[in-house]
């Protein structure tokens, strides 16, 4: 018996099935509640031992690539105040697998699914987008934060033309909303993203992790094995509501998903009030399997005493 079959065999669920009551719209797709996964924090077989992951929002599953990919040797992980520091690397089984196994799993369970699309160079790109192009998976998105060998290892998702070249390959291979997902590791992310919508991204999601690191004072050498990795957690909740901010107000039309150190429905609020269409809760759900629908429900009943907010959730608009 492989660990999918002995998880979805020995369910122990904590949240009962919810009625929920305020919905929202991203790019043309209904979301149950405002709040989804975020890509890379979430097992959906080992979740769903604690809760039904079709009740959320969405559930976005871990980065796919053309191959297996087998990720960065350890250490791939330090703890920092509020904080994590990981250089997993992306670590994943392939397209391949996840068309056969991943993302008929969830659909059979009625999630709403968002592909995360992960690609080292143009071509890895393009090739996972194609054959996800006709599945089952409801959106896409397109993390951007990768190194890219085609840009001299600089990520696609700081420089404005390299990502317009990107989407101008990627946008006509499908007709999927098209999320993609930003790193806050620039300059002007309001520019990077103005360069994606431009491209015909129907969406955007933010933000990615900021680059970080920690050092071991025994050795004087940093902990992880990459050197430097991605910070998440509460720490980075400022930086992501202010990305959201900047974006909403440059680009008051795009559907916009708010990420960065949620782990209670009192920042997704927040985020809402920035101006996101909704959520993604990532970090919380890795000491923490249940924060996803945790913060879905706690949002819910704040949103109960908020009928201009919902009004607008239930239309696609925004707050802000």
């Amino acid at each position: 018996m492989n660990i999918e079959q002995e998880l979805n065999e020995t369910p122990t669920s904590v949240y009962a099935p919810h009625e929920w009551r305020h919905g929202t719209v991203v790019a043309g797709v209904p979301w149950k509640n405002p709040v989804g996964t975020a890509s890379g924090t979430f097992n959906a077989y080992a979740c769903g031992r604690f809760y039904d992951v079709s009740q959320m929002g969405s559930v976005t599953t871990k980065g796919v690539s053309p191959v297996e990919w087998l990720g960065n040797p350890g250490v791939r992980t330090a703890e920092s105040p509020a904080a994590t520091v990981n250089a997993v690397g992306l670590q994943n089984p392939g397209v391949d697998h996840y068309l056969a196994h991943d993302l008929p799993y969830l659909k059979d369970l009625g999630a709403t699914v968002i592909a995360n699309v992960a690609g080292h160079c143009d071509d890895d790109y393009a090739q996972v987008v194609e054959k996800l192009a006709d599945s089952d998976a409801d959106m896409l998105e397109i993390n951007v934060s990768c190194p890219n060998v085609t840009h001299g290892g600089m990520s696609v998702g700081t420089d404005p033309v390299a990502l317009g070249k990107l989407m101008d390959r990627l946008r006509p291979m499908t007709d999927k909303p098209m999320i993609v997902k930003l790193t806050p590791n620039v300059t002007d992310i309001a520019a990077i993203a103005r360069a994606a919508v431009d491209g015909g991204a129907d969406c955007l999601s933010m933000i990615n992790t900021l680059v970080g690191m920690r050092i071991d004072i025994r050795t004087g050498e940093p902990i992880i094995a990459n050197r430097t990795g991605g910070v998440s957690g509460p720490a980075v909740f400022p930086v992501g509501l202010a990305c959201v901010w900047r974006v909403r107000a440059a680009l008051p039309d795009i559907p916009i998903i708010g990420i960065g150190g949620i782990d209670s429905g009192e920042k997704a609020l927040e985020y809402l009030y920035a101006g996101a269409n909704a959520v993604e809760v990532g970090g919380a759900a890795l000491y923490d399997p249940t924060a996803p629908i945790r913060v879905a429900l706690e949002l819910e009943e704040l949103l109960d005493s908020r009928p201009e907010l919902t009004e607008k959730l239930a239309k696609g608009d925004t707050w802000r």
